[in-house]
């Protein structure tokens, strides 16, 4: 999979991607794109110490906490540009994503759901996508769904949020789409 490209390029070809992280896997049914040039984005003021994964290397996660609780997980594509995986459908390693998240709750429909599912925490920050327990692994091209953002104020309504199209598996449903 090509990483070093715009965001807005990546983030619809991570659709039907399957993401592998120790040992739990799932294929990935939502992302949302974030540019440079985005005032939701973090990489909007430039680099700093919290972002500085975001203007490294492509194909690295991007790691961070939202409102103060939350992990959220990120591939890091063109300098500045980041994708967040928002939701995917658990394929391996239920059990243990059922432990995680508790019995009866979603698994992985929506960033931190699927974060904690998965198990990710600040220590992936920076790391490297690539076999065996951290990986992205090109799926087909499905259908898709694309809508505005959600969970931000600044430029919410930029279509830049990207669906599986008729998946069960998304954070929210979407308002309208295209593709």
């Amino acid at each position: 999979m090509i990483f070093n490209r715009p965001a807005t390029d990546l983030a619809p070809a991570l659709i039907g991607a399957t993401l592998t992280v120790r040992g739990c896997s799932g294929l990935i049914t939502e992302t949302e794109a974030y540019t440079p040039d985005d005032p939701a984005s973090h990489s909007f003021p430039g680099p700093t110490r919290r972002n500085a994964a975001m203007f490294g290397p492509a194909g690295h996660a991007y790691v961070y906490r939202i409102y103060g609780m939350h992990w959220c997980l990120n591939v890091v594509a063109a300098p500045g540009h980041a994708v967040l995986i928002r939701a995917l459908e658990p394929l391996s390693g239920i059990d243990a994503m059922t432990a995680r998240r508790g019995r009866g709750k979603p698994l992985a429909k929506g960033p931190g759901m699927l974060a904690q599912a998965l198990d990710i925490t600040g220590m992936d920050n920076g790391r490297p996508f690539g076999p065996p327990d951290f990986a992205l692994k090109p799926g087909t091209t499905p259908d898709l769904v694309i809508g505005p953002r959600i969970g931000i104020t600044k430029a919410a309504d930029w279509p830049r949020r990207f669906g599986l199209k008729g998946s069960r598996h998304l954070s929210r449903p979407f308002p309208f789409s295209s593709v």
